[in-house]
């Protein structure tokens, strides 16, 4: 997917021009966070929500947040005469001599990507497989949307059918945790179940809005540790992200489901709060 403008510590530059400094953590280390954000009509859609994501992955890993004024203004800069698109904000930790230790001043660097806007969500729902590839335990990374990638990376190179368009990922202890790029919903007896990502996974803003949808209209919620065979005997599976919002599941493996009510509904009330 083509670049549309980047954006590189203040700075427009083009989209083909290398920018990262040789000794910078993010690149030698993975030493950082990111977000990936919507932008429809204008607007960031849960902006705030990415905000306080991207404080939170701060905080746990002790990297100086940039003031939101500049950040405000960086974004603006990036988006100018654009009213949609996708945007992905990589926030570095900066540079650094050799070796692990992040030095006690570290001053981050700030990368900006605007992409075109994405096609049209598959609300008629998707296939998913199982993915071979285990998530490990780390519950100091659990939550967060931290630069260190190289599993979802693995669990992506597993196939090359385009019919399949997302792989559900279970933990090393057999606990579903998430899809590749998406948060992961069951309706279990008329209640909407989530998987509570103590251990690892990442805090998704669209986990996030979908939890309150929910209890906005009253329908039960757990978040809780699930297994792998909960999800076949589930009543309705969908999926979530910032990009495509809530995606039904109707295929995995042998096993089909349609688009549920509560799934519907959920999508609707999406729509009305986009």
């Amino acid at each position: 997917m083509s670049i549309l403008s980047s954006l590189f510590n203040g700075q427009l530059i083009a989209s083909d021009k290398p920018v990262l400094h040789a000794d910078d953590r993010g690149f030698h280390y993975g030493d950082g966070i990111f977000e990936t954000m919507l932008l429809q009509h204008g607007r960031v859609r849960f902006l705030e929500d990415h905000w306080q994501r991207m404080k939170l992955g701060c905080d746990r890993l002790n990297i100086l947040q940039p003031e939101r004024v500049l950040m405000d203004h960086e974004l603006s800069m990036l988006t100018r005469d654009r009213a949609a698109g996708v945007i992905k904000f990589i926030l570095s930790r900066g540079r650094s001599e050799r070796g692990y230790r992040p030095p006690a001043k570290a001053i981050p660097s700030r990368l900006w990507q605007l992409f075109p806007e994405p096609g049209q969500s598959a609300h008629d729902g998707i296939t998913v497989r199982w993915c071979n590839t285990r998530l490990s335990r780390n519950p100091g990374l659990a939550g967060i949307k931290h630069c260190n990638r190289l599993e979802q990376v693995m669990a992506l190179a597993e196939w090359q059918d385009t019919n399949i368009t997302e792989g559900l990922m279970l933990d090393t202890e057999g606990e579903l945790i998430s899809a590749t790029m998406n948060n992961v919903f069951l309706v279990v007896e008329e209640t909407l179940v989530t998987p509570n990502l103590r251990y690892s996974g990442i805090q998704g803003v669209m986990r996030k809005k979908v939890l309150q949808f929910a209890d906005q209209l009253a329908i039960p919620t757990e978040q809780r540790a699930v297994r792998a065979e909960e999800v076949i005997a589930a009543q309705e599976v969908f999926l979530t992200n910032s990009i495509r919002g809530i995606q039904p599941v109707i295929r995995l493996d042998q096993q089909n489901w349609s688009v549920g009510p509560l799934t519907t509904l959920l999508m609707q009330t999406l729509e009305s709060a986009s």
